[in-house]
């Protein structure tokens, strides 16, 4: 956090990420991702945690991460209902991933059985085109 302050002092809005070196930490790099509060779904939260999705992938493949890990943003004390936020967290990934194919390795860390459950039922239900190939 201390990095995360000298680094960006004005902190970082809704719907971004910044990153900081890993720390202590066996990771290279920590991008610190703001999602947004729920306010019932009509106040622009899709876009704003697609966005912070998106900017932390482009975080990692600007600083050449090969693979990166993402929490359930926002769906814990911001209250972001999990299925919600599965769908567009999934395909926010899916989408950049057919696009850019990097980095090579996107988990979803996921802190309960429920919420393993509920991402899984969303990634089945999603399809994506075939990654056209790199030139």
């Amino acid at each position: 956090m201390q990095e995360t302050t000298r680094l960006h002092p004005q902190g970082c809005p809704t719907g971004s990420a910044v990153a900081t070196s890993g720390g202590k930490l066996p990771a290279r790099c920590v991008f610190h991702a703001v999602g947004p509060i729920w306010q019932g779904g009509q106040r622009g939260e899709p876009a704003l945690l697609a966005g912070a999705h998106r900017r932390c992938l482009e975080l990692a493949v600007e600083n050449a991460c090969q693979s990166l890990a993402f929490p359930a943003i926002s769906t814990g004390v911001y209250g972001y209902p999990k299925r919600e936020a599965a769908r567009v967290a999934l395909q926010t990934v899916g989408d950049f991933l057919c696009e850019f194919q990097q980095p090579a390795l996107v988990r979803f860390v996921l802190f309960d059985p429920e919420t393993l459950q509920v991402f899984s039922e969303i990634l089945s239900e999603l399809r994506f085109p075939t990654p056209r190939p790199r030139s």
